[in-house]
């Protein structure tokens, strides 16, 4: 948690103004949208919504969904959010998963130096508890410390993920699996981190609290289980549940000030 045992709270794939003003009323303080491949440049909700966090006590955050340092720059330029959020997949075994965090370490070096204004988010990937890590993360968190500000543990799923095998919710990037990550990574990562570290995966309004407490991050994130669900009790993608919101927002609160 920050010095003063704030806890930020961070909620993705918030697209609309609409949809960013009730984040904010419900106390969230990392409004987060996302930027598909698909869009086209300037996409006026995006754009609308950034501008409307901007005048708030609330940061906007932009996760692009490709990994060109040349076209992030542009959905930087076009959006001018204060947090950008790279949450490129790490893959492979040893050198190879060293030589794609160059590459990636480059782009963030990029994004530094063409808008230094902006700060830096960068996933760190932290499979299911009793799943094998395909990445040292402590190790992996060293490369990119230097040029972050901050990091989100999140959960990936591994190839050899028995059922799970296979497949990331999106192809080559980490994130909204809905799944929690090994509690007790996430906790040392938390701890040897010379940044503040935000806590992500399956997080919802009802284990939050006791992840706050477990691992005691500067932040939580949650976007799958805050989302409405579909009839089939399916997650609805940028659509978000107010009420399972509000509860987050509540609960990370309640555990943050029992921590004092």
């Amino acid at each position: 948690m920050t010095a003063d045992n704030k806890i930020i709270i961070q909620i993705y794939e918030i697209q609309t103004p609409d949809e960013a003003e009730a984040m904010i009323e419900l106390g969230v303080d990392h409004v987060g949208s996302v930027v598909l491949p698909e869009m086209g440049r300037k996409n006026p909700d995006l754009v609308e919504t950034m501008r409307l966090v901007e005048d708030s006590p609330a940061k906007s955050c932009l996760i692009p969904l490709f990994a060109d340092s040349d076209r992030i720059s542009l959905a930087i330029d076009d959006c001018r959010p204060d947090i950008v959020h790279l949450c490129d997949a790490v893959t492979g075994g040893p050198g190879d998963w060293e030589r794609a965090c160059g590459y990636m370490i480059s782009v963030q070096a990029t994004i530094r130096e063409r808008f230094p204004g902006v700060l830096i988010m960068r996933t760190i990937p932290i499979p299911p508890e009793g799943i094998k890590s395909p990445v040292p993360v402590m190790e992996l968190a060293r490369y990119f410390e230097p040029l972050s500000d901050f990091f989100l543990a999140d959960t990936v799923l591994p190839v050899d993920c028995g059922p799970q095998s296979g497949a990331q919710p999106v192809n080559g990037f980490v994130g909204i699996t809905g799944k929690t990550c090994d509690r007790n990574t996430a906790k040392r990562l938390v701890e040897n981190a010379a940044i503040p570290v935000i806590l992500a995966g399956g997080l919802h309004g009802g284990n939050v609290y006791s992840a706050v407490k477990a691992i005691g991050p500067a932040g939580v994130d949650s976007c799958t289980l805050t989302n409405e669900m579909d009839l089939r009790g399916m997650p609805v993608r940028f659509k978000k549940d107010r009420s399972r919101v509000a509860r987050f927002v509540s609960e990370a609160g309640r555990a943050a000030v029992m921590a004092l």
